[in-house]
């Protein structure tokens, strides 16, 4: 059931991935987990072409495994859960960020927190997107604009509200929710939106061999933000 619950929070999650973090390694028992699972269709084995040379085997939930974890209530009622690809384009990316999310979460614990619930740019924009069109004439007034940002933790850049692409909600050593957005930074990102997401106070993230060029941008820009190696 773990394993469930941790595709359902990610929504896509590649085997080698799921084997080293919740399987201790263990290639075995996590190959037999999801030969099990998938004969109960409650989960999708996958091998995906993510570039010419390149596959990628993931795993994601199918309705029924989605139906299972609300139905039993394995996650807090705030932890949203996924299921399927909603965007195959755009597979590794999404499924780098399990990995991004044990980067921090191992980093939050040496710190003393307990990370509580993870939220991907999907929940975050459908919530900032409602609250921004209740605006209705407003929307474009600079100060609701900013008093919207805020209530979802977020702020007002160049006119615009960046969403991360990951939110971890923490419990601080002294008991307070607290919460970091995590961005992953690829070679494809434009100077311009690196700034902007900078600038947003997000925690910047990006694969090692992505990660010099990124820096360069930085510096080129004199962002002082550092890039983190995923």
């Amino acid at each position: 059931m773990n394993s469930l619950k941790e595709i359902g929070k990610f929504r896509v999650i590649p085997v080698s991935d799921l084997a080293k973090f919740a399987y201790g390694g263990n290639r075995e028992r996590t190959e037999k987990d999801i030969r099990a699972l998938a004969r109960q269709s409650l989960l999708k084995d996958r091998t995906l072409e993510i570039s010419r040379r390149k596959t990628l085997r993931v795993l994601t939930l199918t309705k029924a495994g989605h139906h299972l974890l609300k139905n039993t209530n394995q996650l807090p009622d705030d932890q949203p859960i996924y299921h399927g690809l909603v965007k195959p384009r755009e597979v590794k990316h999404d499924a780098d960020l399990y990995r991004l999310y044990q980067k921090e979460a191992a980093r939050i614990e040496r710190a003393g927190g307990r990370p509580v619930r993870v939220l991907l740019d999907y929940e975050l924009k459908r919530n900032l997107n409602r609250d921004l069109a209740l605006l209705g004439p407003d929307k474009d007034n600079a100060d609701r604009k900013r008093q919207v940002a805020e209530k979802h933790g977020l702020q007002v850049v160049n006119g615009k509200i960046p969403v991360p692409d990951l939110r971890v909600e923490y419990e601080s050593p002294e008991l307070e929710l607290r919460h970091v957005d995590l961005e992953l930074a690829t070679r494809d990102y434009r100077p311009r939106a690196m700034a902007e997401k900078a600038s947003a106070g997000f925690s910047l993230y990006g694969r090692s061999e992505d990660a010099s060029r990124l820096r360069r941008v930085l510096d080129e820009r004199e962002i002082t933000a550092g890039i983190l190696s995923l």
